[in-house]
């Protein structure tokens, strides 16, 4: 049995959650994949997997296991990507992990770009809403976060976005521009849907000045629309459903164009950080330094190239928002 082969296939079956998903992913037949996981448990003496008719689930000595496949696979990615670093063209793949905003905003616009400088790179990106769980499971993981974030990661700062609030000019025609926080209610709310340890995912909506100088005024507005997709806040506002806070990032676009306009100017949700996070290892494979190196090129406004624990990322972005602020 190909034991390096067994450890791929045992860790793939595991992520995609599923013997089929994993074959289709490995270019494998299932049964091929079925039988690989089979004989590595009889190798090891040890069931890995429940397997159900409608769910597959890691036993404890599973879990166990899979931890030690990960540091091992990595360390052999490592190992290949050390030894490509001598060899003039980069190869081989790169596991990205986004949030949907920033794969189809920030990620996506850079990626042909990128591949016609690095073509033999090859690039898979998955989306999740919030990715931080699975930040192990990738070379590098973007996400944004406000300036509370704090986690055991090794993070790099690429990009500060403010949080805005808009709506289209035929919605403030019908129903009036607010001039102050206070004015919100009175309007059509469409807000994010943030998860409940996030800090925003109360009633009341919370406003901090722009400029830095000032508290936050919190509001007690009731929304007309509450959705877990970007995309479909951004769609709304432009059809002139109502007000909603969104990233300077998504919409720098629509406010050129003047299909969007920015409510209450002097007034932001947050500030938030694009992080390019990835697992702590002691070696960076030369295609993803690269590759962070590449999109930084885009981020002037980035922090430091360097990285660094988010402790420490954080404190630099909290530093360079009150910079930003004056």
């Amino acid at each position: 049995m190909d034991r390096f082969l067994s450890m791929k296939v045992f860790q793939r079956v595991a992520d995609e959650g599923g013997f089929a998903s994993a074959a289709r992913a490995l270019d494998m037949s299932p049964a091929a994949v079925t039988r690989t996981v089979a004989a590595l448990e009889e190798q090891l003496g040890a069931r890995l997997m429940q397997r159900t008719t409608r769910k597959l689930s890691l036993t404890d000595a599973g879990e166990a296991y899979l931890l030690r496949v990960r540091n091992i696979l990595h360390e052999v990615a490592d190992a290949e990507s050390e030894a490509a670093e001598h060899v003039r063209e980069l190869q081989g793949t790169l596991h990205v992990l986004a949030t949907p905003v920033l794969a189809s905003y920030f990620l996506s616009p850079r990626i042909a770009t990128w591949h016609a400088r690095h073509p033999k790179v090859q690039l898979e990106l998955a989306i999740e809403p919030f990715p931080q769980s699975r930040i192990e499971e990738f070379d590098v993981t973007f996400l944004v976060v406000d300036e509370g974030f704090d986690a055991d990661i090794v993070a790099r700062p690429l990009a500060t976005t403010d949080w805005i609030a808009c709506a289209s000019p035929d919605y403030l025609k019908r129903a009036g521009t607010p001039a102050v926080p206070q004015d919100l209610p009175r309007h059509t709310y469409l807000k994010f849907q943030w998860p409940q340890n996030s800090g925003h995912s109360g009633r009341r909506t919370r406003l901090v000045p722009a400029g830095g100088g000032g508290g936050p005024v919190e509001v007690d507005w009731m929304p007309a629309l509450q959705t877990t997709s970007f995309d479909v806040l951004l769609r709304t506002a432009l059809d002139g459903a109502g007000i909603t806070f969104l990233s300077r990032l998504l919409v720098a676009n629509h406010l050129a164009r003047g299909s969007l306009v920015q409510v209450l100017p002097d007034w932001i949700f947050g500030r938030f950080t694009i992080y390019a996070a990835l697992p702590t290892r002691k070696f960076m494979p030369a295609r993803t330094r690269a590759f962070l190196d590449f999109l930084a090129e885009f981020a002037p406004q980035a922090a430091a190239p360097g990285l660094r624990s988010s402790r420490a990322a954080a404190r630099a972005a909290s530093r360079q928002s009150r910079a930003a602020g004056r």
